[in-house]
């Protein structure tokens, strides 16, 4: 005969069933089994609490974010939005210098069909070094400000083809690098420039550096056209590298000059920088300054996510404004 203290109730119906063993939470009990089997201890990390603004490493984010953004604007704008501008200014110069030339409005001196200074920044003629696969529009100035549309033509000297020397300045490097494959350049290179007063045909037959001799005066009725840009390693040049090339077409008759190199800016010289740029640096510093640091205000409020979704463009963008506007300040020829 059973007795009813042998006998157990059934488990009651949807109540979980332990094995026997185990704990309620499904892991094997450490208590009485080997130290090395058993299971540590969970512990929560403790969480570093968020840094305030009386807090130095607050600031030395703000900093750090702050160089981040100039460096990343600065190489952007070197690799791409630069070379993105110059094509879209040499696209506009080309079809202005197109119309000029079909109504015979182009420069032909110094000054323009109303009797005025050519403002800089017009175009002027069309130069192309068929073998380096240059052609650019080039433009009256050689301001850093000029040169960011492409090359700039030193206003001064006459317009190439014509008797005497002309000056061509552009950039080695910044703002698509229109001059930068001229270190490639070997003595019977030609050189084609057109203008309003025609095409002419120019013969490479020198390349000077800093230190070499100066070459031959240009005899009496003869042309010369000078191409210079920065020499040596991109954006840390060892100085200026010149270009020589003979007149070999027709000689055109230049206007009588208005001005002489004295009365030119220094900032329109080789490898000279504009100092009044910098007032439009501090402009755009000061906003992307304003910028990192509700960035890093409001990180503490709404979360990383949400702030870098809402600020990273407007960081972009600030960046790259004042790291083109710090290259513009930076000698002519980078």
């Amino acid at each position: 005969m059973t007795s009813t203290i042998d006998r157990q109730p059934p488990p009651l119906t949807g109540a979980p069933v332990i094995a026997p063993g185990r704990s309620g939470s499904g892991r094997p009990p450490s208590k009485g089994l080997p130290i090395w089997l058993r299971t540590p201890p969970r512990n929560p990390r403790p969480q570093r609490p968020a840094p305030t603004t009386r807090e130095i490493r607050w600031w030395v984010g703000v900093v750090w974010l702050l160089v981040s953004t100039l460096l990343l604007g600065f190489v952007a704008h070197v690799t791409v939005v630069g070379g993105l501008q110059h094509a879209r200014a040499q696209y506009v110069l080309y079809q202005q210098l197109r119309t000029d030339l079909a109504l015979a409005t182009a420069p032909l001196g110094q000054l323009d069909v109303n009797s005025k200074l050519v403002a800089n920044g017009t175009p002027i003629g069309l130069m192309t070094v068929a073998r380096l696969g240059i052609n650019e529009v080039v433009v009256q100035g050689t301001r850093p400000g000029d040169l960011t549309a492409g090359p700039g033509h030193r206003r001064d000297t006459v317009l190439p083809g014509q008797m005497g020397t002309s000056i061509v300045m552009g950039r080695q490097a910044t703002y698509g690098g229109p001059f930068g494959g001229l270190s490639s350049v070997v003595p019977g290179d030609r050189i084609m420039f057109t203008t309003g007063q025609g095409t002419s045909e120019f013969t490479v037959f020198g390349i000077r550096r800093e230190g070499d001799l100066q070459p031959e005066a240009l005899k009496a009725g003869k042309g010369r056209l000078e191409l210079v840009t920065a020499d040596g390693i991109p954006l840390a040049p060892s100085g200026a590298l010149h270009i020589d090339a003979s007149l070999t077409s027709k000689v055109f008759t230049a206007p009588t000059p208005s001005f002489t190199k004295e009365v030119l800016d220094p900032s329109e010289l080789a490898m000279a920088s504009d100092e009044s740029g910098w007032f439009v640096t501090l402009f755009w510093l000061t906003w992307l300054t304003i910028a990192v640091v509700a960035l890093r205000w409001v990180r503490s409020r709404w979360g990383m996510w949400q702030t870098w979704i809402i600020s990273l463009p407007v960081l972009l963008a600030l960046g790259g404004a004042t790291a083109g506007a710090a290259i513009t300040n930076l000698p002519n020829l980078l």
